[in-house]
């Protein structure tokens, strides 16, 4: 079998109501490759040094940082999305992590949105972090789509270097994560691996359990020795236990390393007479 160079990551998120020192608890003792830290869940994802002392307690790596950007986390490290941005970037590298994610503006956030391509470019040279942009999903109300991301939400057809792709957010969105993956080639950098089933929710189900066939894009993903980081984002808020969520995620792990593997494909045959070709 052949196996990429990704690490699989928890993201911080994925423990929520938990705390992110819960987060970092519970990668460890299930055998995660490191963590995504989601800014903003509690007031200790905003310490950057709280969070370092997590990671060196742990020793479990901080692989990636997910900016403020959501709306709940409006307000986190300030209301400049720039500065909040830039931020990220300087936490990334206290931490020792490679990636930073984030969304695309709101519609809301003009000056931001305007000049948020270039902006995002000119930010990764300067700091050397990976700026991955992640698609995101139409928002439906009664009376029609409301558009609520610019320049828009499927980064697709849009100038950015290096992107995230979201499986739930594909699904709420009625495209395909594989047909994503195929058609966004070497500028997908980052994962953020669940499920969902088409709910104009953004579901965020254990992998496995929606419509996105996330083993059949991870295999994809190992045959081209994708060398990012494929980062569980689960919603375990309905788990009644401690014990089930940890059961998710243990079930998300074991699902990423089952499918996150491809067969090693043979150049050439021999055939009876001791005769090799290629194939």
């Amino acid at each position: 079998m052949k196996v990429p160079a990704a690490r699989v990551a928890l993201s911080t998120s994925s423990v929520y109501p938990e705390t992110t020192s819960s987060a970092f608890e519970l990668a460890r003792r299930l055998g995660y490759d490191g963590v995504e830290l989601m800014v903003g869940i509690d007031s200790v994802a905003a310490d950057v040094d709280a969070v370092e002392k997590l990671r060196d307690y742990h020793g479990v790596p901080v692989l990636s940082v997910h900016a403020p950007c959501l709306l709940i986390t409006q307000r986190v490290w300030g209301s400049d999305p720039w500065a909040k941005l830039r931020r990220s970037c300087e936490a990334a590298i206290q931490l020792d992590a490679d990636v930073v994610v984030v969304h695309p503006p709101f519609r809301w956030q003009r000056e931001y949105a305007k000049g948020f391509v270039e902006g995002v470019r000119a930010l990764r040279e300067e700091t050397g972090v990976a700026i991955c942009v992640e698609n995101m999903y139409p928002w439906r109300t009664p009376g029609g789509e409301l558009k609520a991301y610019m320049p828009g939400w499927d980064p697709t057809e849009l100038d950015y270097d290096e992107l995230t792709l979201d499986f739930s957010h594909a699904s709420t969105s009625s495209q395909t994560s594989l047909d994503l993956a195929i058609s966004w080639g070497d500028r997908l950098r980052h994962i953020h691996l669940t499920d969902g089933t088409g709910s104009i929710k953004d579901e965020h189900l254990v992998p496995g359990r929606g419509d996105q066939n996330a083993g059949q894009v991870l295999e994809y993903l190992a045959e081209r020795d994708f060398a990012g980081h494929v980062v569980l984002e689960i919603n375990s808020r309905k788990s009644e236990t401690r014990a089930q969520r940890e059961a998710d995620l243990a079930e998300s792990l074991a699902f990423a390393r089952l499918h996150l593997a491809a067969p090693v494909r043979p150049a050439y045959a021999v055939d009876g007479g001791g005769v090799a070709s290629a194939l």
